[in-house]
Formats: structure tokens, C-alpha cells, sequence
């Protein structure tokens, strides 16, 4: 029987073999993700449904390659998607702190900030030139001329008054003044006081009258002087107009069917009145050798702040923002010092992940949205409302950051979150808006199955990695060593792991190996290299486990026979790497109604799954021998030198042998270990982990020296994760170990005692002698005991 139950060197570990594929040299992007049909399917329909709500959740566990291939899924998908609207802000002449939006085509951003730059080029070219030319400077003079006639007409009317009265008028600058004549001459001041009394009061009453008959004429000399100011205005306004009526021209041809750039045009030629003649006309504030502060002026007032312009041969953007904080994603505002206070304006307004992503896709890594404040219940209003709104979130706890309040940006956007299951779960139960927003799960499986298209699939990923990170090229040996390294992360010989990061990182650090090694291809040896040496640089544990039992310190016997005594199979993990060891589990055996005591769980190290593995025991024990008379038990079962939490359910299959072996008193081979689980009736079920615990084993005895007789007894249900090292092979190969599969507890028990474990008959006899027969001529001489005890008591 135990030659029926070893398996064949063909089972131990899957030989991939693409002798007949065709692999491309340098593969174009993949369109579909590999192996994942279900996940593909949702992200395709999350992305062609246009309804608001349908954005999309990928679930899966880190390592999966989700980011990278969702990314590379949208770009093949997007290229071909119109490119959307490009915005800019600029200034709002009527209120500076709302600055306006504006939407452009695609591709039009930086033209027409380059249009403007122009504008105001040509307007420095033209002004002050257009002030300084004759028919300018004809026209300001005639509306001069003319308040200066009416002026001189009013002082001749005084002046001929005067004479009447003998009396000259003087006029210096704005300032009049009035001299006695005398001989047809003005007299001065000392020739003035010669002059007898009554001249000189006649010529102080002549002057007064003078005096209030110039008040009056010039009486409306404001009035003139208004006239003349209004008059140059308009001459400024219109030489202005006219200047800058061609400059307009073309830009209002150029963007007619533009209407938020024919409006801010309008705008600017309005403003640009006071602009020019505050800053642009001789002798204003800002000489003429100022240029280089014209143009910062005119730049800070006009030139379009371009938020995003998106390029048309690019297609819809797909943006993934790898640090979610809430004004890498919502945009912000920037402010500089001036003389110690902190001022901005509408070209500090800076684009956030939103902006870039609107009208395309954006990648959020969920757990990091979580993370920083005020992000998540930002992003749900953005979506809810339609509309990006560039604010301080800080400004609800009363801390006032902003001055600024842009025009919101319409927001059409799908936004695709990726993140785990715990995550998903968890915002699925605490917040009750998250399905109605993300309403699509993408979600990615842990394996994916082994099949020609896979595999031709997988191997296209790889020479992809391999070209784009500039590696070597990869042979065909390399990649089924890949491929049976991903078969043995997923511990199925049918199935990849879905991690395809590690098969990625494999390929670099082989690279390093090909290089060190000066070969012009990764060969299947460099990859195998690459693995050796992972496992090295891992192995630190593992090795310091190994000496100990070689030692002595940890008792596991590889040779021999015991009662009570077994070899379990145990997978240890420990940062990212895991390993298998060897543990010896014993069990005691005494009259009594104890039951079966795990010795872990009463020292609170064993965990729920190991503690319902062992309680199973007791269902199988009752089930398999006390049907005829009450089961009454006193076991102990105990994982020797364990000294951290137990969990898992793989050692009842061996805690059983033990237990029957201590039971029956029937010696068990130690070079045999054993792994498996089992049910109420006796059938053995599959357990996690199974080549690492082979080869926990087998490097024990290979250092202690393979006689032949070592083996490993695991579940038949496990047979297809087989995927064992080499050596472990050729070890069985020559005949010096072995791993044979169960299906039951009595082939089990066969194989560890070399003795018939018994099959009942129709009326629920086991063969005399059978291990089972002692078990049960046991349990009822223990039962009977406790029977007689019970009846002294009563006596």
C-alpha cells in the first residue's frame, strides 16, 4: 500500500515547457490585464458608463501590479478619446479676490497666453510712441489754445478796464497784479509813495474794483479748465482706442467662437484706458526706460494664469497622484511676502490632480486618501456637485489662509480608487455614500490560472519588463523558471501568482547576475542565482532553526521508533519571507473524563483554528470507536519547545496519530513527518504551506544524512501544490526520501506504525490486532474503569 500512496517524481513539481511559443522581441502594451477577466470586465464597463456614480474601486492586495496595469489598460483605452477643455484664470477687473475662469480648446492654453505676452508687447511698442506723434501732440495743443484764448480774453477785458483808470496789469505766470501809470509809464513802489494821498487812495479803490471785475470774468475759469482736462481725456481716450483697435482685431477674429476669451478681451480693452494712462503716457510714474517694469506690470494684470491645457494627440489624461494631500489634489494658493505681509493674486493659483485628471481618469491609492485630513469628504463633494473648488480647507476651523475665492471649474471626471479588501469593507460599513459614488469594484484575484494564452501572456509581460528597465534579454528557460516561481507563489501547479511584482524584481536582480557573469542573455541558471540568493539573504532564521535541532537544543528525532511521539510540520513567517520546520508534537494518554486537553490553548498560545483542530479530535474519537460505550479520555496534546501563538488546523491530522500511538502503545517511525488537517470522519483535507514545510524537513535530515527511510506524509488534496526544490527531487530521485499522499487517518497510521490499521466490518468489528482494534479495546478498558468507579462511589 505504501508504494501506492509514495508519489512519482513527475508529481513533486510542475516542468513548464514553451518549446513551440513565439514570443515578440519587443512587445507593444498589453490591452487586457493579464489573467484577471473579472476585473477587466468591471474597469471596461466603470469606463464606458457615462452616468455620474460609476466610478471605480479595484480591490486587491498590494503586489498584484493593479496601479501599473490599470494604468497601462487606460492609456491603451484613452488614446483614441477626445482631448478635454483646457482652463486658465485671469483677473476680475471688478473684484480682484474672484478671479474668473476661463475654458479654451484643447491645445489652445499656451497659444493664447502667447497671443496675449504679444498684445502687451505691441502695447509697449505702441505707447508712449502714439502720444508723442504731431497729430497727438496738434490736437492737445488747439484744446490748450483754446482755454488759453478764452483766458486772455478774460484778462484783456480787465486790462482795458484798467487803463481807463490809468492803471497797468501785470501778469506773471497765474499770478495778476496792477501799477499806477504816470507819463504813459508804470511806476514802482517807491515812486508810488511819492504820490499824494488822494491818488493813492483812488488808486486802492481802482484796484479793488479791478480786482472784483477779474472774480467775475473769470468766474468760470474752473469751468474752462474742466472743459480743456474732459477734452484731452477724450483726445487720450480716443488716440488710445485707436491704437489699440488694430492690436484687438485680430485677436477678436482669431477667438470668435470662443466666448470666455471674446469676453476677456472685451475686458481688457476697457481696463486698458486707465492702464495706459496711469502707466504708458509720457511723464507718467513709470519713465520710458522702465520697460522691463511695464512688462512685469502688464503681465501681472493680463496674462492668462493657464491652469491645464491638454494636449489633442494625448487623448483623455490619466493621472495617478501618489501623494493625495488635499492641495496636491484640489489645487492651491500660493502667496509671496511683501514688506512682511503675505499677498497673492490670481497667477499664484495653482492646478491640483483634479484639474489635470478633468475630462480623463484619476488613480487614487485609497488608503493613502484616508490618511490625510479633510482629503476624503473634499473629493466626495467634487464628485457630488460636479465641480472643482479651489479652497483652504483649514478655513472651518477658523484659520484664515486664503484670500482668494476662484470660480469653481466644472468637474466631469472617473475617479478609480485602489486599495485592499479591508479597506473597501471598511468604507463600505462607515460611510453610506461610498456605493452610491463608487458603484463599479474591479476585483483582482490572487491567481490566475496556467494556461497556453496566460502563459504566452505572462511571458510577453516579462520581456516587456526586461526591455523597458533596460535588462538583458530573457531566454526561454528563464521565463519558465519564471513561470514555475510564480506557480510556487501561488502553490498550484495550475495556477500563476498575481503577484507579478516579485516575478518583475526577479528579473533585475537576475540581471545583475547575467552582468556580474558577462552573458548577453538571462539564462534559466541567473534566475535560479537570483532565487538562491533571495532565500540566502532571508535565511538567517532558518539556519539558526536548523543548527539548533542538529544541536540538540530543539528535540526532533529523524530516526527510530516512539510512542507518543510524532513530527509535525510547521511554515513560520516572519517579515517576507516564510520557512518550514519540523516540530515534535507528543500526547499522553491516562483513565479519566478529562477529555482531550490542548495544552496550547490552556497556555492561551493557541489560536482559534488550532484550538477547533484539536476539539475535532474528540468528534472523530467518538465517531470512530465509542459507539458502543461511552467515550471517556484523559489526553494531553502539546507542540514541544513552542514558545509563540499557534494557529491553523494542519497538525490535528498528526496530533491524532500521536494520540491513537499513545492510546494503542504502538510505536511510531520518526523518520516519517506529517502534515494535514481532518474532519469528524477521518478524511484528510488540504493544508497551506505544504512545499515550505517539505523542505523544512528535508534539509533537517539532509543534514543529518539521508538514509532512505525519511519521508514526508502529506495530504493526497495537496498534491497539485506541489512545486519542491531541486535537490529535493533528486533526492527522491535516487531513493533517499520520499513524500507519500493520504486521503484517510488509517493510511496514515499504515504508513507511521507499518501495521494494518484495521477496516470495520458490517457490524462494526475491527480485525483483532489492527491499530484500530486496540483503540478500541482501549477506550472501552478506560471506560469500563471509569464505570467501576462510578459504581464504588455510589456504593
Amino acid at each position: 500500500m505504501s508504494n501506492t500512496l509514495m508519489l512519482p517524481l513527475e508529481s513533486l513539481k510542475l516542468n513548464v515547457d514553451l518549446k513551440g511559443f513565439e514570443f515578440p522581441t519587443a512587445p507593444r502594451l498589453q490591452t487586457t490585464i493579464l489573467g484577471q477577466p473579472r476585473a477587466q470586465s468591471a474597469l471596461e464597463f466603470g469606463i464606458a458608463m457615462p452616468n455620474p456614480g460609476y466610478n471605480i474601486f479595484v480591490m486587491g492586495e498590494p503586489g498584484l501590479g493593479r496601479l501599473s496595469m490599470i494604468t497601462n489598460h487606460l492609456y491603451a483605452l484613452t488614446g483614441a478619446l477626445p482631448a478635454p477643455a483646457s482652463y486658465a484664470y485671469v483677473d476680475n477687473f471688478e473684484n480682484a479676490r474672484e478671479p474668473v475662469a476661463v475654458e479654451l480648446p484643447a491645445e489652445q492654453g499656451q497659444v493664447f497666453c502667447k497671443d496675449i505676452e504679444k498684445l502687451l508687447d505691441n502695447l509697449l511698442t505702441t505707447f508712449p510712441a502714439v502720444f508723442e506723434s504731431p497729430t497727438y501732440q496738434q490736437k492737445k495743443s488747439a484744446i490748450e489754445r483754446q482755454f488759453s484764448q478764452c483766458y486772455n480774453n478774460a484778462i484783456d477785458l480787465v486790462d482795458k478796464k484798467a487803463q481807463e483808470h490809468n492803471i497797468a496789469l501785470f501778469r506773471e505766470s497765474e499770478t495778476i497784479t496792477f501799477a499806477p501809470i504816470r507819463n504813459n509809464k508804470s511806476i514802482d513802489e517807491e515812486q508810488f509813495t511819492q504820490l499824494p494821498q488822494p491818488e493813492r487812495e483812488a488808486f486802492h479803490t481802482h484796484v479793488e474794483e479791478l480786482e472784483d471785475y477779474l472774480n467775475d470774468v473769470l468766474l468760470e475759469l474752473p469751468q474752462w479748465r474742466r472743459t480743456m482736462v474732459e477734452k484731452i481725456k477724450q483726445l487720450d481716450n480716443d488716440t488710445i482706442r485707436l491704437a489699440i483697435d488694430p492690436l484687438f482685431a485680430e485677436l477678436t477674429d482669431k477667438y470668435q467662437n470662443i466666448d470666455d476669451i471674446i469676453t476677456y478681451l472685451a475686458e481688457i480693452k476697457n481696463h486698458l484706458d486707465n492702464t495706459i494712462a496711469d502707466y504708458l503716457m509720457p511723464g507718467r510714474t513709470l519713465e520710458p526706460r522702465d520697460t522691463n517694469a511695464k512688462r512685469v506690470m502688464l503681465t501681472e494684470l493680463y496674462a492668462p494664469n493657464i491652469l491645464v491645457d491638454n494636449k489633442q494627440e494625448n487623448g483623455a489624461p490619466v493621472i495617478y497622484e501618489p501623494h493625495p494631500i488635499y492641495q496636491n489634489l484640489f489645487g492651491r494658493i500660493e502667496y509671496v511676502s511683501d514688506q512682511g505681509t503675505l499677498v497673492t493674486n490670481y497667477r499664484k493659483i495653482c492646478a491640483g490632480s483634479l484639474h489635470k485628471a478633468n475630462g480623463g481618469y484619476l488613480i487614487l491609492d485609497a488608503e493613502k486618501l484616508l490618511t490625510y485630513p479633510f482629503v476624503w469628504e473634499g473629493l466626495k463633494r467634487a464628485l457630488q456637485s460636479g465641480r472643482i473648488e479651489i479652497e483652504s480647507p483649514y478655513s472651518e476651523l477658523g484659520i484664515n489662509t486664503i484670500t482668494l475665492k476662484p470660480e469653481v471649474i466644472p468637474l466631469n471626471i472617473k475617479v478609480i480608487l485602489v486599495g485592499s479588501r479591508d479597506i473597501y469593507y471598511l468604507l463600505e460599513e462607515m460611510d453610506s455614500e461610498f456605493n452610491e459614488m463608487f458603484r463599479i469594484l474591479a476585483d483582482f484575484d490572487n491567481y490566475i490560472p496556467r494556461n497556453d494564452e496566460s502563459m504566452r501572456g505572462f511571458a510577453t509581460l516579462m520581456i516587456k519588463q526586461a526591455a523597458d528597465s533596460g535588462a538583458k534579454p530573457l531566454t526561454r528557460t528563464a521565463i519558465e523558471g519564471l513561470i514555475e516561481h510564480s506557480c510556487r507563489l501561488s502553490e498550484n501547479q495550475q495556477h500563476f501568482s498575481a503577484h507579478i511584482k516579485d516575478s518583475l524584481d526577479i528579473i533585475a536582480e537576475a540581471n545583475l547576475f547575467c552582468k556580474q557573469a558577462r552573458h548577453d542573455e538571462i539564462d534559466r541558471p541567473h534566475i535560479e542565482q537570483a532565487l538562491t540568493a533571495r532565500e540566502y539573504r532571508n535565511g538567517r532564521l532558518s539556519q539558526a532553526i536548523l543548527d539548533e535541532m542538529i544541536e540538540g537544543t530543539i528535540l526532533i528525532d529523524t530516526e527510530g521508533e516512539a510512542i507518543g511521539k510524532i513530527n509535525g510540520l510547521t511554515v513560520l513567517e516572519i517579515g517576507g519571507s516564510s520557512f518550514g520546520a519540523p516540530a515534535r508534537i507528543t500526547t499522553t494518554v491516562s483513565p479519566g473524563s478529562r477529555g482531550i486537553v490542548d495544552i496550547e490553548r490552556e497556555a492561551e498560545l493557541g489560536q482559534a483554528i488550532h484550538s477547533k483542530g484539536v476539539m475535532i479530535l474528540t468528534g472523530y474519537l467518538g465517531h470512530t470507536y465509542a459507539q458502543q460505550f461511552p467515550l471517556a479520555i484523559s489526553a494531553s496534546i502539546a507542540i514541544e519547545q513552542s514558545y509563540g501563538y499557534i494557529d491553523g488546523d494542519s497538525a490535528s491530522l498528526a496530533e491524532l496519530c500521536c494520540l491513537i500511538s499513545a492510546l494503542t502503545r504502538t510505536p511510531i517511525k520518526q523518520a516519517f513527518a506529517v502534515t494535514g488537517s481532518i474532519n469528524q470522519y477521518g478524511e484528510v483535507q488540504a493544508i497551506g504551506g505544504v512545499n515550505e514545510k517539505i523542505e523544512g524537513y528535508f534539509r533537517l535530515c539532509q543534514a543529518r544524512g539521508l538514509n532512505g527511510e525519511h519521508a514526508v506524509i502529506i495530504p493526497a488534496a495537496n498534491k497539485r501544490n506541489l512545486m519542491l526544490k531541486q535537490e529535493v527531487i533528486d533526492a527522491v530521485a535516487l531513493g533517499l526520501f520520499a513524500v507519500y499522499a493520504v486521503s484517510s487517518v488509517n493510511e496514515t497510521l499504515e504508513l507511521l506504525t507499518g501495521q494494518p490499521a484495521g477496516e470495520a466490518d458490517i457490524e462494526g468489528l475491527y480485525p483483532d490486532n489492527s491499530i484500530n482494534f486496540k483503540a478500541i479495546s482501549r477506550l472501552k478498558e478506560i471506560s469500563d474503569m471509569a464505570a467501576d468507579e462510578d459504581k464504588e462511589e455510589g456504593v
